[in-house]
């Protein structure tokens, strides 16, 4: 069955959307081989979480490739292709050992590099263990996570630190899984629509996340060292709230704080959600992540550590789990996306202003296929010293209020544009120095303002 036949819908054919266009598979198609597959396999992705290696292996699929994933008795983790290489039998069977994965069928015996260790009945001195290697991938535990690189052997990347893992003082990694049955994109064009929060999660139902986020955003949005911002500005009373997710290429996230009021003044708080949307095929993808716990960006404890976990997290509208009238009546985030089809098709999209992140994350990513741009060039750049990789997450809530004269949204634009502007001004300074650097500026703009 071709991708045209297996995404269309049956429509009379004098309906506009008879004979669907192709996806875009320049995007969209993550499987071995492909443009956009092999780019995602040169960076570190996450594969399950550490809680759901136990005594038994665990079947995964990532970027169209099925493997098994497993923690050893010495406590080392694998990831490994699949099937085993004597006769295919699936090594998710297989026995756990002291230093590999053994198969349940003939008894081979695997390390985690993919070395045969064991090849049972065979004749003593017999060579075939050492003629090849069974499928592996580098793997290594983070917080919680798993992570595998699947890309070519001879370029393994640096595992990038970033700052908002050890920023604030007393932050807490949680780590969480959310499972998704389209294609990856529709999932991570989210982190640059902004507009959505206005509407989605306060305007078309209750109120999701906090009121504030109904006040429909004057957007702009900047390129930095790792991808791009979104610069979102809001009047709230007589304060100015200027947002700012962060898009790491190709495929990682970064969200603030979900339950912001903007009722008080903060003049720099960081990110309360990390992600990555990992493909497992074309029509199916994973959101991995770690949601932040701190008082900085959750000072009233609205989150809850308990409810993150595997395919769950803390906030509404991010799995599949409710009863479908009740995303009917309150759709979340994920109905939002998933309803897209299983690949989104962005020849039938109608793309306006409001979609100018996704339209920007869209030509970024192109541009990372067809090597016009090196987001890979970039992540090592970054991780040249032992300091962590800088976020470019924003929030910032400034005591100014409306202009007597003027167009109030225009300087809502202003500002935002003066906020971005300080945070790449910063990029000598690291730590709490950068974070004091940080509030003394935002303190500085909302002076010359009043």
């Amino acid at each position: 069955m071709s991708v045209q036949t297996a995404g269309a819908e049956r429509r009379h054919p004098d309906h506009p959307s008879a004979g669907l266009p192709l996806e875009d598979a320049e995007l969209t198609h993550t499987g071995p081989g492909t443009p956009m597959g092999e780019l995602l396999r040169k960076f570190w992705q996450p594969v399950c979480l550490s809680s759901e290696l136990s005594d038994l292996p665990k079947a995964i699929r990532i970027l169209g490739e099925d493997l098994v994933a497993f923690r050893d008795h010495a406590g080392r983790v694998g990831v490994l292709h699949r099937h085993c290489s004597h006769r295919g039998t699936s090594l998710e069977y297989g026995i756990i050992a002291e230093n590999g994965l053994r198969c349940c069928y003939h008894g081979w015996l695997f390390d985690i590099d993919g070395t045969i260790l064991e090849t049972p009945g065979e004749p003593v001195g017999s060579p075939l263990s050492d003629s090849f290697r069974h499928g592996a991938y580098p793997a290594r535990e983070f917080e919680g996570l798993v992570f595998a690189y699947l890309g070519p052997p001879e370029e393994v990347p640096p595992f990038p630190i970033l700052d908002c893992y050890v920023e604030p003082a007393g932050n807490r990694l949680v780590p969480f899984s959310v499972w998704h049955p389209c294609n990856w994109l529709q999932v991570h064009d989210n982190v640059m629509d902004p507009v959505h929060a206005a509407f989605l999660h306060a305007q078309m139902s209750n109120i999701q996340l906090t009121e504030s986020y109904g006040e429909v955003p004057v957007l702009d949005f900047a390129d930095v060292p790792n991808g791009i911002v979104y610069i979102g500005g809001r009047r709230i009373g007589d304060h100015v709230w200027i947002k700012g997710n962060h898009a790491m290429l190709p495929n990682m996230g970064q969200t603030t704080a979900l339950w912001e009021t903007a009722h008080s003044v903060k003049y720099f708080t960081g990110v309360s959600l990390t992600k990555w949307i990992v493909p497992s095929d074309d029509t199916h993808c994973w959101m991995y992540g770690f949601r932040h716990f701190n008082e900085e960006v959750d000072p009233e404890g609205v989150g809850a550590e308990d409810e993150c976990g595997v395919d769950s997290v803390d906030f509404f509208g991010q799995t599949g789990h409710r009863r479908y009238d009740e995303s009917q009546r309150e759709p979340g985030d994920w109905d939002a996306q998933v309803s897209q089809r299983p690949i989104a098709i962005h020849a039938l999209e109608h793309l306006g202003t409001t979609d100018r992140g996704v339209v920007s994350l869209r030509r970024m990513l192109r541009q990372s296929v067809r090597r016009e741009r090196d987001p890979l060039a970039d992540l090592k750049a970054q991780c040249t010293s032992a300091l962590p990789v800088h976020t470019y997450c924003y929030d910032t809530v400034l005591a100014i209020p409306p202009r007597a004269e003027g167009d109030d949204r225009e300087f809502l634009r202003e500002l935002g544009q003066q906020v971005v502007s300080v945070l790449m001004d910063a990029e000598d300074y690291n730590g709490e120095e950068r974070r004091a650097y940080l509030r003394q500026r935002m303190q500085q703009i909302e002076a010359a303002n009043q």
